[in-house]
């Protein structure tokens, strides 16, 4: 029976199914200006509301409200993904918010780099420590809500944006004004993860400004050789660097 379906699938010349160029889109993907103000209007309400209740619930200097401006203004503002936003989040979270420290911070990064799941996913760790800090009168709850608070405002304007957007990709996609604009993005994205690295590599190597960490200099060349010069996939190399981590912490 299972063999007729499929046989009589791949015999039909009727591709209507495939996506294509010159495939007529349902009318819940053709742009129109009733689609967007739809659109608009169930987001920003997802958006704003929870911000508003957090607000009168907590007033407007609490660190869970904070969260909240904070993560939706680093999800309008920042291009590039993970790795162009976590400069701005480091040095806001660390140096202006005090939610947490620089080493609270890569502990952080690596605990999302050796996890499954989205490096985005290490906002979450940042809002956790920011509601452990500073919401210590909700105890563990006030951590978790914080947690929360930066995983909701970092997605939902995302969302927002590629609801509203994506009937008009292909439009974008054809005008070269704007692929002129995101290619000079593309270019403004690469000097910011320079920054990241930079950022990290100095509080992992010289931590707290107080000298070299000849182990975690030792580590990163002994990882930086192993992927350049023999090949090595990331995976072995993360695991091989967290076992001599834990080896080195134990005896020293």
């Amino acid at each position: 029976m299972a063999a007729r379906v499929f046989v009589a699938a791949t015999a039909t010349d009727d591709y209507s199914y495939v996506i294509g160029t010159n495939s007529t889109l349902p009318p819940h993907l053709r742009p129109s200006w009733g689609r967007a103000f739809r659109v608009t209007t169930v987001c920003l309400a997802l958006w704003v509301v929870p911000l508003f209740f957090l607000g009168a619930w907590r007033g407007l200097g609490d660190v869970l409200f904070q969260e909240g401006l904070f993560f939706s203004k680093a999800a309008m503002v920042t291009f590039g993904g993970a790795y162009a936003v976590l400069p701005y989040v480091a040095q806001q979270a660390v140096e202006h918010y005090a939610w947490l420290s620089a080493g609270q911070m890569i502990d952080g990064l690596g605990l999302a780099e050796t996890t499954p799941g989205p490096l985005i996913m290490v906002l979450q760790f940042v809002g956790f420590m920011a509601g452990w800090h500073q919401a210590q009168d909700l105890g563990l709850g006030g951590a978790v809500l914080g947690g929360l608070t930066a995983t909701y405002f970092t997605f939902m304007p995302c969302f927002f944006w590629i609801f509203l957007g994506a009937p008009y990709m292909e439009r974008i996609r054809h005008n070269l004004f704007l692929s002129g604009a995101l290619t000079a993005i593309t270019a403004a994205v690469v000097g910011v993860v320079l920054n990241l690295a930079v950022w990290f590599g100095l509080n992992v190597l010289v931590p707290n400004s107080k000298g070299i960490d000849w182990f975690a200099l030792g580590v990163t060349v002994v990882s930086f050789i192993a992927m350049q010069r023999f090949k090595l996939d990331i995976i072995p190399v993360v695991a091989g660097a967290a076992t001599l981590g834990l080896i080195y912490r134990l005896l020293f």
